[in-house]
């Protein structure tokens, strides 16, 4: 977890704001690098305490997550959901530590809502990464959704089929066939049907996906302001 937690923590020390601001982090710091029981306490209520900034709330799930303490899913998975795709992310990576069985329930409830589809990319590899009884029907459900012309979640779509060719299950190749029609998602859907058994050509000339892929995904087109 080193690399993941000195990105969350230089990126939280921008969001200081006071000096208060900067001793309650130092103590944050110091609690998650002792490790300890009683620091572990500690941080657990700091997720239930009244008028805890939320960069505080998310330190603390963050390292109770990846140590494999379950008191930290209700906020990582509000986190999951969050507005901001890195504070996404963070939350991604802790819970595919954390080891607790509600975690791929809460993904694929993300991942398959429509109001949330803005907001589903991390979901979605989440999904991936568990291998979960619910990954290969969420992710199938997921890409169907948005196989339509113009989706502006083309992201979403393709971190599915991405998923999908990883996970190896052929009840994906109907939906992975369709995904090979669309410009964005044709060589990554092509590529997981071959991973499945199935050789599909995908247009030619086209590079788009692959270039969305390298990319990293990023932050996904067309989320408004109010998550909606």
């Amino acid at each position: 977890m080193e690399e993941e937690f000195h990105e969350l923590t230089d990126r939280v020390r921008a969001e200081l704001r006071s000096p208060q601001d900067l001793v309650a982090y130092e103590r944050l710091l110091g609690l998650a690098r002792k490790n300890t029981p009683a620091g572990r306490e500690e941080l657990a209520r700091m997720l239930v305490a009244v008028e805890r900034p939320l960069w505080a709330r998310e330190i603390a799930a963050f390292v109770l997550g990846c140590a494999g303490d379950k008191r930290a899913f209700e906020t990582l998975v509000l986190l999951l959901n969050y507005r901001e795709p890195v504070r996404c992310a963070t939350a991604a990576h802790a819970l595919g530590r954390l080891g607790d069985p509600r975690t791929a329930r809460a993904a694929a409830a993300l991942a398959t809502n429509p109001l949330r589809t803005a907001y589903a990319l991390h979901p979605v590899r989440l999904l991936a990464e568990l291998r979960a009884p619910q990954s290969v029907p969420a992710l199938i459900a997921t890409l169907e959704r948005l196989l339509t012309p113009h989706n502006p979640y083309w992201r979403v779509a393709l971190a599915c089929v991405e998923g999908l060719g990883a996970l190896g299950d052929r009840r994906a190749v109907p939906a992975l066939t369709a995904a090979v029609a669309h410009p964005r998602l044709a060589a990554a859907a092509a590529a997981s049907l071959a991973r499945l058994g199935v050789h599909e050509e995908a247009p030619a000339g086209d590079g788009t996906a692959s270039e969305g892929a390298a990319s990293g995904g990023g932050e996904v087109e067309g989320a408004s302001a109010d998550g909606t």
